[in-house]
């Protein structure tokens, strides 16, 4: 059992690390996610499969794979965020670093994934539960 708590302190560390080199704007003033019942806000993620993009509206970043190293930044690459708004999305049911889930949600989600009946949430609904936004538009 101590080798597997070994691995998430490895994750976790590499996460924080990536997380403190992307900053750009200074420090950030956040709790962040804990294992093991930690207390602090947890994260959430919009994941772009156009892009291969996830944004954490907790801590407002945008995190992505870049030369086989995860990067988390203010400012989405290669595209604008209008852009980026305006594209397919889908809001992810885990809390924890996308690196953990990334090579099943780009299977679930290909790059060319479009939501079914519905038009693109933005991030504002549960596609993966068919659920739709306040609006009931699907956006």
């Amino acid at each position: 059992m101590r080798r597997a708590y070994s691995n998430i302190e490895l994750v976790l560390g590499a996460v924080l690390l990536i997380t403190l080199t992307g900053c750009v704007d200074g420090p950030q003033h956040r709790e962040v996610y804990a294992a093991g019942g930690g207390v602090g806000l947890q994260d959430d993620y919009v994941y772009y499969p156009g892009y291969q993009i996830y944004y954490s509206s907790t801590r407002r970043q945008y995190l992505y794979l870049e030369s086989n190293a995860w990067v988390s930044r203010p400012a989405p690459p290669r595209v604008s965020v209008d852009v980026l708004l305006a594209s397919p999305s889908v809001r992810l049911d885990f809390h924890d670093a996308p690196s953990i889930h990334h090579a099943t949600v780009v299977k679930q989600y290909p790059k060319k994934w479009k939501p079914t009946g519905l038009s693109p949430n933005n991030g504002n609904g549960d596609k993966a539960n068919g659920k739709r936004n306040d609006r009931g538009d699907g956006r």
